[in-house]
């Protein structure tokens, strides 16, 4: 029995995304030559980046991806990108990221689109604008996908383009929009830019009317690449709390657009509108969204979903627009998995936490820039469940699942009870985990804090309630606790399955 996996491709190709990241590096780069700061964190990364490429294309000079090798590039890609996108944190040594093990987690947290951090000091009196924007820049990169990105311009990837791509985010298979899957990832691309420049123009056009001063074109940029890839990095140590309600508004929107399946854009910008409001998932979407902002609403406005210091401080009791507007945020912020705050919801009441807490595993739209488990897994399980009751009674019955535009097969059903199922499991083991680790090392956690540290960073979504609440952050945690949750972040955003595969025996072997 020999091996089955040819690794020297899928590391060779690893080589090539990162001599491809010099790119971006460049743009904090031009920042730091603007706004007169160091350059050197970001040059020695883009000299590291060179060298660390070139010795790994050669391990095979014509990479031709199989089936099997595919799995190993993708998971290899995620964890070699976010440790060359440490080394920025590491040259340039300002504040608490200057520490390796904590640049590795603010780096995964950022490829990933998590949005938990282990700052202290948010402010540009400790970190300069170009380190702070590359760490915002970093989850623009993740959000639509590395591999999406890397199948829009390499040549070589256009023949496995498609299988790569699934396995970045699997669920259902990746739509061609266009005859070749390099065009569709090239058209998913223009999409996401189109989008981000659009969210630039708004946030920073409020700044020219007036109405936002606080809104500077910087920070237009920095919150434009954060939002559209459900990421929540704000240079600002207190998020969106920092911003005036037009502002907050305006974000709204944007934060469901990024929680949508970017296909259906495709299909609207091209005479198909009509895709976008018959999509099953989408409708099931905006539904979720606004059945929880309605809940949180309720809870707001009538006074029992704040504490009460809070209901002063955050003058939400009987506000009609306030409670609307946090509601809805925060809704938006959590099921979409963005990772932002409107203000700091630590202050509200249980009750509220615990409906937070379970907006957390729903997610926006498979072929979307949110995490956690998506929106059309629940709603598959639902149908599933019904189909199960229904032929319970009528055993000789064909109960077929449909979405909007299938029947789906028994192997996707499968497919997704059993990522579910693998997603429950790992949250329950993981927050039992962190639970006792930190009665070990600190800080202790209680039970809800520990269930939302698990899933803020399996589910990639950022603050969870306590000790890392929305204007706390992660730092406390040892260093056990933090490369767990690297961990967590990199197999929540690759979904657990194509992690999965190559630490099976099988995949190697047989």
């Amino acid at each position: 029995m020999g091996l089955r996996v040819e690794y020297g491709i899928s590391v060779s190709l690893v080589g090539t995304v990162l001599k491809y990241m010099t790119i971006p590096l460049l743009a904090p780069l031009v920042t730091a030559l603007i706004y007169g700061e160091r350059v050197l964190p970001f040059a020695i990364t883009i000299v590291i980046a060179i060298v660390a490429g070139t010795l790994l294309e050669r391990l095979h000079p014509e990479p031709k991806l199989g089936h099997r090798e595919g799995f190993l590039f993708v998971a290899l890609t995620w964890l070699a990108v976010p440790i060359l996108g440490m080394i920025p944190y590491l040259v340039a040594g300002q504040g608490t990221i200057g520490h390796p093990v904590d640049a590795l987690f603010e780096s995964m947290s950022g490829f990933t689109t998590t949005g938990a951090t282990v700052l202290a000091d948010i402010s540009f009196e400790t970190h300069s604008r170009s380190v702070l924007l590359w760490r915002q820049f970093t989850q623009w990169l993740g959000g639509l996908g590395i591999i999406v990105l890397m199948v829009a311009i390499l040549p070589q990837l256009s023949v496995g383009g498609a299988q790569v791509m699934e396995e970045e985010a699997p669920g259902f298979s990746i739509e061609k929009l266009t005859p070749g899957i390099q065009e569709t990832a090239r058209a998913l691309w223009k999409i996401y830019i189109g989008f981000t420049v659009l969210a630039i123009a708004l946030y920073y056009g409020w700044n020219l009317a007036g109405f936002a001063p606080e809104m500077t074109f910087y920070n237009a940029v920095a919150h434009a690449i954060t939002t559209m890839p459900t990421g929540g990095f704000s240079p600002e140590a207190r998020s969106i709390e920092a911003f005036s309600p037009v502002i907050q508004w305006t974000i709204m929107p944007f934060m469901l657009i990024a929680g949508t399946n970017f296909a259906l854009f495709w299909y609207a910008f091209h005479g198909k509108p009509g895709r976008l409001v018959e999509n099953t998932e989408f409708r099931s979407y905006v539904s979720t969204v606004t059945v929880a902002g309605g809940v949180l609403f309720l809870l707001l406005v009538t006074g029992a979903g704040v504490t009460e210091v809070a209901v002063p401080v955050g003058s939400l009791t009987g506000e009609f627009e306030s409670a609307a507007r946090h509601a809805l945020f925060q809704s938006l912020s959590f099921i979409t998995t963005t990772g932002y705050a409107s203000l700091d919801f630590n202050a509200w009441s249980p009750a509220t936490q615990t409906v937070l807490l379970f907006m957390m595993f729903f997610g926006g739209s498979v072929g979307s820039a949110a995490g956690s488990i998506k929106i059309i897994r629940w709603y598959v399980i639902q149908r599933f469940v019904r189909r199960e009751l229904y032929t319970t009674v009528h055993p000789d019955a064909v109960v077929p699942i449909r979405t909007s535009t299938e029947v789906l097969d028994e192997e996707t059903i499968r497919g997704l009870l059993a990522f579910t199922f693998l997603f429950l499991v790992l949250f329950a083991v993981s927050t039992v985990l962190l639970y006792f680790d930190s009665l070990r090392a600190g800080p202790s956690l209680s039970t809800l804090e520990a269930m939302s540290t698990t899933m803020a960073t399996l589910g990639n979504i950022g603050p969870g309630f306590g000790t890392v609440g929305p204007m706390n952050n992660y730092l406390p945690f040892s260093n056990t606790a933090k490369l767990y949750m690297v961990f967590l972040m990199w197999i929540g955003r690759l979904e657990i399955l194509s992690v999965l595969i190559i630490l099976t025996p099988t995949y190697w072997w047989q």
